[in-house]
């Protein structure tokens, strides 16, 4: 990965770090299938009007469209509707350690599915990383594995579903990135709406409060309409395993967060797990062992 990408990755991670927030916020007043809907709506009137503006268009193809249905399913619709009410099941940080396991099987996928070659670094940072989230969220966190285990196989399956997803969007790397952000939640709201109006019903009951709107406006603008436009990018020049190394920088973003904005303190075992997470991404990164060995100047032979 470049330097570029990294930038991506950081960047991305902190608007879908917030997102957590925002849809634990949201829940209060709303229906998961309402915020999902609320989320792909406002994404997608936003990302039309980018569209416009940049001269581009919605592609016309019927097999393009076919793709975007595939990949709205597998990166909007079941993952968005499994986190938001797994939310409401599970604890969240249980839930992020889950989420954390998008690049497992990311990594699963590219070596079974697409034969790509598993180095020893790679496997090793990967665990780095993933035992880094754990250890940044709480250990004791992990004492909920077992209780709602359908919430908890419900955060797998959307993890999965983001995996999927990213190893099918190769089918469309002919369409730039704005244009597949803009199809997918297209397609995604038209699906969506007929859902949320039969099981969620909006329409009936007591008128949300405002922070819940809010809430689902920051989800369509920041965590949708800005993340997918990152991550496509990022999924173009990357690769689908390396774009979901997104997901362990998460965390993080929380924690700071929660630092910023709750007045929460920093101990010392989430330095302990920041220092894995990034350290795993350093051996997946490899750069420094190369600029090492290249600094290593060879003994001649006398």
């Amino acid at each position: 990965m470049t330097a570029r990408d990294w930038l991506l990755t950081v960047t991305l991670s902190v608007a879908w770090g917030i997102s957590f927030f925002f849809i634990k916020l949201a829940l209060h007043d709303l229906h998961p299938l309402t915020i999902v809907f609320g989320r792909v709506a406002v994404a997608a009137l936003a990302l039309n009007i980018i569209l416009r503006l940049r001269g581009e268009h919605l592609p016309a193809s019927r097999a393009d469209w076919k793709h975007l249905l595939v990949i709205s399913l597998l990166n909007n619709v079941i993952p968005f509707t499994l986190i938001a009410w797994a939310q409401t099941q599970i604890a969240s940080s249980l839930t992020s350690i889950l989420n954390a396991s998008a690049p497992l099987w990311g990594v699963l996928l590219a070596y079974t599915v697409n034969r790509e070659r598993l180095s020893g670094g790679r496997v090793l940072g990967m665990l780095l990383g993933f035992g880094g989230v754990i250890v940044t969220i709480g250990v004791d966190s992990l004492g909920g594995l077992g209780m709602n285990i359908l919430a908890q196989l419900g955060m797998l399956a959307a993890t999965f579903s983001y995996a999927l997803s990213g190893a099918y969007t190769q089918r469309v790397r002919h369409l730039s990135p704005p244009v597949i952000a803009a199809g997918q939640v297209t397609v995604s709201t038209v699906l969506m709406l007929p859902l949320t109006l039969l099981i969620a019903n909006p329409l009936q009951g007591p008128m949300p409060g405002l922070l819940s709107w809010a809430a689902v406006l920051e989800l369509g603008l920041i965590g949708t309409t800005v993340a997918y436009l990152l991550y496509f990018r990022l999924l173009a020049s990357a690769g689908a395993s390396n774009a979901l190394l997104t997901t362990f920088l998460i965390p993080i973003t929380a924690l700071l967060m929660g630092i910023l904005l709750l007045g929460e303190t920093l101990a010392p075992y989430h330095i302990a797990g920041m220092a894995l997470i990034l350290g795993g991404l350093l051996v997946i990164d490899g750069r420094i062992f190369r600029l090492v060995r290249r600094k290593q100047v060879p003994v001649s032979a006398e």
